[in-house]
């Protein structure tokens, strides 16, 4: 027996299949060429190197390691590289969509007809005449919180100029998607036109605290920000904006992954202005003031004099302890 034989460690066909099999499992797969001359296990390895099984075995284990962690690394490597491609994508995305959301709202805005443009400019003049007024029907002042009595005051105004104008209230019950509600505008109807018939021209006062939201992103509020105070217009084109501004918030609680409240969505939203309302006139007052009636006199008890009312009647004096 030749004596390199006997020094050659023993590694039966078990073995080496069992190791095959963990490396093949772990992903790696090492494809050497090799070429047999003989039956006593000697191999021969393309550059004329003679080497053992035992040599062969053990260089295959020492290099699938490094192999592997090559390959972990590039992975790493290459998995960052789609990450940071992702979120560049994702950032030109949603730059692309606030700028159209921004080119849509100018539009619509800034376009306009003769019927509405003649009734925003009254609207802001009876606007600021009733803000300079001292006090409303309720006795306070009508540059506060009084939108009640702010909506009569514009209404009879704009009537007394000849326009068809009335408080609307719309309501409007729950559903599977929308819960309940009711809201109050101002809306004037034109037929100055008999070919183009009635058009609708919806006067709102808080436009854009209607669409404010207080967790909202800096691109929704820049896009808030352009919408008027108060907003004078087609019922067409009060659509139109209502569609951009909804997919705004959606868009923006989408980013901030947050819940967008059933109130903010379009169907709700569209629901203040267009759903069935009841159309009425308020009771008609003195434009420009307060009215001539006198204030109601306020006495206590505990000032009011008995002795001056009713002369007739006879009091003890009772001392208090």
């Amino acid at each position: 027996m030749n004596p390199r034989e006997e020094s050659r460690p023993f590694i039966n066909n078990t073995c080496v299949r069992c190791i095959l099999q963990r490396e093949l499992m772990a992903g790696v797969m090492l494809r050497i060429p090799v070429t047999r001359l003989t039956a006593d296990n000697i191999l021969e390895f393309p550059g004329g190197r003679a080497a053992s099984l035992s040599d062969m075995v053990l260089g295959f284990i020492e290099e699938p390691a490094a192999a592997t962690h090559a390959f972990q690394a590039n992975s790493m490597t290459s998995g960052s590289d789609e990450e940071e491609e992702d979120q560049a994508a994702s950032v030109e995305e949603n730059k692309a969509f606030w700028d159209e959301q921004h080119q849509l709202l100018q539009a619509t805005l800034h376009r306009t007809s003769s019927i509405e443009s003649k009734i925003r400019q009254a609207t802001k003049e009876v606007l600021r005449e009733t803000i300079d007024s001292t006090c409303c029907r309720c006795s306070r002042e009508v540059a506060g919180d009084c939108r009640n009595c702010l909506q009569s005051e514009i209404c009879n105004r704009l009537i007394s100029l000849g326009y068809n104008c009335a408080i609307c209230k719309s309501k409007w019950k729950s559903s599977a998607s929308t819960p309940s509600g009711e809201h109050t505008y101002l809306e004037v109807l034109d037929n100055s036109n008999p070919k183009r018939g009635e058009t609708r021209v919806v006067i709102e006062l808080n436009f854009r605290a209607e669409f404010e939201m207080a967790r909202a992103s800096q691109d929704y509020n820049r896009l808030i920000s352009f919408l008027p105070e108060v907003f004078v217009g087609k019922a067409e084109r009060l659509r139109a904006l209502i569609k951009i501004l909804c997919n705004a918030a959606k868009k923006c609680m989408k980013e901030k992954k947050m819940h967008l409240g059933p109130w903010r969505k379009h169907k709700y939203m569209q629901a203040k202005w267009f759903a069935a309302f009841q159309r009425s006139t308020p009771g008609l007052l003195q434009v420009g003031g307060c009215g001539n009636r006198p204030p109601k006199p306020r006495a206590s008890m505990l000032t009011f004099d008995l002795s001056e009312t009713m002369p007739g009647f006879h009091f003890t004096a009772v001392e208090a302890l």
